[in-house]
């Protein structure tokens, strides 16, 4: 199970939001791509990296930001925000990164999704509140389930579900160990969680989660690691624990 620290850009920096809301926003740095270095030299399974931007307007304002992160780091760059369409997928490719996060599209668009990950690694962006998924950079609701929306993509040759509970992102009051579960026990694909992850304990608790001899593939944090909560080492110390 790998540790997936994150870096949410907006405006060219780097940031955190609570539950999604773009007017509770934390400023934690103006250099993302120090920050994604400093990550990958402690130890980083992988680095997770969000256009705020762009998930809310669909422009990709940092893409120059993501690519040069890309490009200073060792290991695998995941990204999403604003990958609606081929040519903004596949600039993200070019640029470096190696998973790419649909969420709006995957939605109103599955077929892009499924002709994509033919080619190409491509994870699900499953981002809810109160377990309806969230689209628009969160701020619609769609109507639809975590647990359908995984259930269409069964077959469509995805990498993986970036499942992220938006009432806990940003809280540090630990993730949905329930849904979490109920997601893993419904797929075969990978399944990395997302928000409220606060504490060591909360990272142990998601490395236990099993179902039908299945686990989590990987975990999301932001917050904890920029407030000082734990370092990464520690971090993925307690992910290994258990394995």
């Amino acid at each position: 199970m790998f540790l997936f620290p994150a870096i949410d850009v907006r405006d060219g920096k780097c940031v955190r939001l609570r539950q999604g809301d773009y007017g509770q926003e934390t400023v934690y740095g103006d250099d993302p791509v120090a920050q994604a270095v400093a990550f990958a030299e402690a130890g980083a399974g992988w680095i997770h990296v969000v256009d705020l931007d762009a998930a809310r307007t669909g422009v990709p304002v940092n893409r120059a930001v993501v690519a040069a992160i890309a490009d200073a780091v060792d290991v695998p760059v995941q990204t999403g925000g604003g990958v609606r369409d081929p040519a903004a997928a596949d600039a993200l490719f070019v640029a470096g990164v190696e998973r790419v996060v649909v969420g709006t599209a995957a939605l109103s668009n599955p077929d892009f999704v499924r002709v994509l990950a033919r080619d190409h690694r491509v994870a699900v962006g499953l981002d809810a509140k109160s377990g309806e998924i969230a689209i628009d950079g969160w701020l619609v609701g769609s109507g639809r389930s975590v647990l359908d929306v995984a259930r269409s993509f069964a077959d469509a040759g995805v990498d993986a579900f970036v499942v992220t509970d938006i009432s806990r992102d940003g809280t540090l009051e630990g993730p949905d160990l329930d849904g979490l579960r109920a997601v893993v026990a419904a797929t075969q694909v990978d399944v990395v969680a997302s928000g409220g992850v606060g504490t060591l304990d909360d990272l142990r608790a998601l490395a236990a989660i099993e179902a039908s001899g299945k686990r989590l593939a990987g975990a999301i944090v932001g917050k904890a690691m920029y407030e000082g909560h734990f370092t990464v080492e520690e971090g993925a110390a307690a992910l290994e624990e258990l394995m």
